[in-house]
């Protein structure tokens, strides 16, 4: 019972909105008839726009352009294809510059004309056949050559009331899930509060809470870089694994690094550790350590290669073979033919925005045969395992306090030196860079489980999509 129609076979009238030469800013007056220009259509209603409005004179001028009942209006530039139904309490206002007016005959039913311009189909040709360069526009041609599917007007209005339903019940369950996500996080923030803030009294529970439910309750990659985080404090505050008395204990390993740092820089360290008390007074005061812990600055448990940098322009670089890694300040940035070192070190960023905005880790160990140019620290220390551990370190840390610059945020080395450090025992420095791994694996798991449960939603709304529209008849045989 359906037919094929042009738009020009079902309207009585399309007129378009008064041009500049009609309509002069200075018709335009608070509290008057209100003028409806693309802005005033949004999401298939009519939203009157302040000062957007005429006085008596230019409304009496403008007669010709005010709306009727069952009138709809649509704008011609911009989004394509956005339109409203004029109800009663719009009736006289007017169509304003760079809008069009239909009227449909009294064989079509109007919200169902509506439906069909905001259809992805019936857009794609309004976009395709607009006209203009800087500002596309729909000109009465164009809309009187859309073809669609014309049904019976019982069926138009049937059609529309079973799209007001299903609409309705999209409604519900966007607040539904909203409401339930907004749950969700508020719980996932909380947990996460109570880790960062750990009560000693309820921690090992809090955290046991945390790492069961966490899974079910991230639902954003945002939530997951903040776990990713909350793992890294819990770390280097020693609540990711248990001290074990038996470990050699912090002060030793300080003695071992001034030995080592002597040998290689020919200047003699500091062979005693300074006391909780002294230097590091304020650090004691935020936070106790664990036993066997100590603090040391961060300059006295490394040493610096950074004079061994070279940094090579992008130019020449282009010019040479892609053969070798070249770091700058977040990790490997192209790629060079040769080499300055051959060993695992600690790079950390000396510069750039990602000081302050954490968008990617700071400290990263580098490996094999790379090159590093003047934008990342070079660290080499007692062993691989420490190094491994002053990265966890660093990136858990909150920087600021050592940055200088806004524009350019930099990390000079004396800065970066005087960085205080928890320092546990190589032991269990081993422990909580294993046990870092498992749970950044897990976080990875989550980070596919996201992308993978998008994914699958979208198919499952395919397939729902793809039998609720199935005809009929198809349906019928099918049972």
């Amino acid at each position: 019972g359906w037919a094929a129609a042009k738009l020009q076979d079902i309207l009585i009238e399309l007129q378009t909105g008064p041009f500049g030469s009609s309509l002069h800013q200075s018709d335009y007056e608070a509290g008057g008839t209100p003028v409806i220009n693309p802005a005033s259509i949004q999401n298939e209603r009519i939203v009157p726009i302040e000062k957007m409005a005429v006085g008596a004179t230019a409304l009496e001028r403008l007669r010709s352009f005010q709306l009727r009942a069952g009138d709809i209006v649509m704008a011609r530039r911009g989004e394509m294809g956005r339109c409203a139904l004029v109800t009663e309490t719009e009736v006289g206002w007017l169509c304003g510059t760079g809008s069009l007016i239909l009227r449909p005959s009294d064989h079509m039913y109007a919200r169902f004309l509506v439906l069909l311009i905001g259809t992805p189909l019936v857009r794609a040709y309004l976009c395709g056949a607009a006209v203009g360069a800087t500002m596309q526009n729909l000109n009465q041609g164009i809309l009187l050559n859309l073809v669609f599917g014309l049904p019976p007007a019982s069926e138009q209005a049937r059609i529309v009331s079973k799209v007001d339903e299903l609409m309705a019940l999209c409604d519900r369950l966007e607040a539904a899930r909203t409401t339930r996500e907004s749950a969700r996080d508020r719980l996932a923030a909380a947990s996460l509060a109570r880790l960062n803030a750990p009560d000693p009294e309820t921690f090992q529970e809090d955290a046991r809470f945390a790492l069961d439910a966490l899974p079910a309750l991230t639902t954003r990659p945002d939530q997951i870089k903040q776990l990713r985080q909350t793992i890294l404090a819990l770390a280097v505050r020693g609540k990711l694994v248990a001290q074990d008395s038996s470990d050699e204990l912090a002060t030793e390993l300080v003695r071992k690094i001034a030995k080592e740092r002597s040998r290689i820089t020919g200047k003699v360290g500091r062979a005693e550790p300074p006391s909780d008390t002294g230097a590091f007074a304020h650090e004691a005061e935020r936070y106790s350590l664990p036993d066997g812990w100590i603090w040391a600055r961060f300059g006295e448990l490394v040493y610096s290669r950074d004079g061994e940098r070279i940094p090579v322009s992008k130019e020449d670089r282009n010019l040479r073979s892609k053969i070798f890694d070249y770091y700058g300040a977040s990790g490997v940035i192209d790629k060079i033919d040769s080499f300055l070192f051959d060993k695992p070190l600690l790079l950390i960023g000396e510069d750039g925005a990602n000081l302050v905005n954490r968008s990617s880790p700071i400290a990263f160990i580098a490996r094999g045969k790379y090159w590093v140019n003047n934008h990342a620290h070079v660290l080499d220390g007692l062993s691989e395992g420490l190094l491994r551990f002053l990265e966890l370190f660093i990136n858990a840390t909150d920087l600021t306090p050592y940055v200088t610059g806004t524009a350019q945020p930099k990390m000079n080395q004396s800065k970066m030196n005087s960085i205080p450090v928890a320092l546990p025992p190589a032991e269990e420095q081993a422990r909580i860079v294993a046990k870092v791994g498992e749970l950044m694996a897990l976080c990875d798991r989550l980070e596919a489980r996201l992308a993978s449960t998008d994914i699958d939603r979208q198919r499952l709304l395919e397939a729902l999509l793809h039998e609720a529209l199935q005809p009929a008849e198809a349906l019928e045989e099918a049972a």
